[in-house]
């Protein structure tokens, strides 16, 4: 018998200390560790950058929770994600990646990558012509997929788009940050690779910067180019930064309901305002992924996309007119936060086919109460 999701996130590697009972295990606060004689290591640890007790507690919580065979935690988000690009791609190779992105995943492939002879192809990953098309180029090694997207809140078809990945010889990589595990879980999907930044829905108290790779059963040999990764080129995260993740993913699931919840009643209550052009939310009925997301997906998520009517003034002038909105980068904590992804999270696309429309705003729904919330933003609505 398999144990449940919010047994898991609980329980997996999180067995008490056996020197004291304690029912929370101690944070490893340790550069390096003693040997018994040359070569001959206490289970296996030998010095923080190869293996940390805490962080390991995190990685076996991250691989129960996505149902990867291993997991593998990072310093960011985005160190996370170059383990896996540095762990599969050479000069010359080529990656497919939604059109509506994170900036800074973009930024990675074309600024970084790009300089190393890597090539970027953005497609719209909703349109499967398309997107084989793209994925026929020779030396494609990588789909690079999110689901919801970041800002627009596009839902794509994982199971379709991983097979299109396998049949054209390339990886699926899922971006399962606005989800979280608690509400999809793309390995099961057919998804090769599963990449969060855990600072947001996993971590959820604003309080720590990580991320994380789970790789799917069967993926051995790129198991084990990711484990090189995270040793050779060091960017792990720190034990107490692992312990945050580790204590806030214990109640994800919950907090997952809530955010969602509040997500829900705001979109609602946004979706007819007349100074609002278009929500961007797939538990709306009037979203195009709607009936997509309900199936992958057990909950909507707690974050949305806003057009306003008033175009980029009224947009600007919405995102510092809110009082428990706060106006902050990121996401995924226990309080609300909106931004303005055009010179904010999606500044590098500015300019660019890719920049995220001027009149939207982001919310990123927090946990506090629902009726508050929307107060909160009809009262801002009525400031433009």
């Amino acid at each position: 018998m398999t144990d449940g999701f919010a047994t898991r996130a609980i329980h997996a590697g999180q067995q008490f200390d056996p020197t004291t009972g304690a029912i929370i295990p101690p944070v490893y606060l340790t550069s390096t560790f003693v040997q018994d004689g040359i070569g001959n290591l206490r289970n296996g640890y030998e010095y923080g950058r190869g293996g940390n007790p805490t962080r390991d507690a995190l990685q076996t919580q991250l691989a129960a929770l996505e149902g990867g065979a291993r997991a593998f935690s990072f310093a960011s988000g985005l160190a996370a994600e170059d383990a896996v690009l540095r762990a599969t791609l050479r000069p010359g190779d080529h990656v497919v990646l939604g059109a509506d992105a994170y900036g800074g995943t973009n930024r990675l492939i074309t600024s970084v990558y790009g300089a190393w002879g890597v090539r970027l192809t953005t497609v719209e990953l909703g349109d499967a012509d398309a997107v084989r098309a793209a994925l026929s180029t020779e030396s494609t090694r990588l789909l690079w997929i999110e689901s919801p997207s970041n800002p627009l809140m596009k839902i794509s078809d994982i199971p379709q788009l991983a097979r299109l990945a396998h049949e054209a010889g390339a990886l699926a990589v899922i971006d399962n940050t606005f989800a979280s595990p608690a509400l999809q879980q793309p390995i099961a999907l057919g998804a090769d690779v599963v990449v969060h930044s855990t600072t947001k829905y996993l971590g959820g108290h604003s309080d720590l910067i990580g991320g994380a790779v789970v790789i799917a059963p069967g993926r051995g040999e790129l198991e084990q180019s990711i484990g090189f990764q995270q040793f050779a080129v060091g960017a792990v995260s720190a034990p107490f930064d692992a312990f945050l993740t580790i204590r806030g993913i214990k109640t994800l699931e919950l907090r997952m309901r809530q955010h969602s919840a509040n997500a829900q009643t705001v979109a609602e209550a946004l979706e007819e305002h007349p100074k609002v052009e278009r929500v961007y939310y797939p538990g709306l009925a009037s979203h195009p992924g709607h009936e997509l997301a309900a199936r992958q997906m057990s909950g909507f998520g707690g974050m949305l996309s806003v057009a306003l009517a008033g175009g980029e003034a009224s947009a600007r002038r919405f995102s510092e007119s809110t009082r428990i909105f706060q106006l902050a980068e990121s996401l995924g904590g226990v309080e609300s936060l909106v931004g303005y992804p055009s010179v904010m999270s999606h500044a590098s696309l500015r300019g660019t086919p890719l920049a995220v429309p001027e009149n939207v705003v982001r919310l990123s729904v927090g946990i506090e109460s629902a009726e508050d919330l929307v107060a909160d933003l009809l009262a801002a609505l009525e400031r433009l």
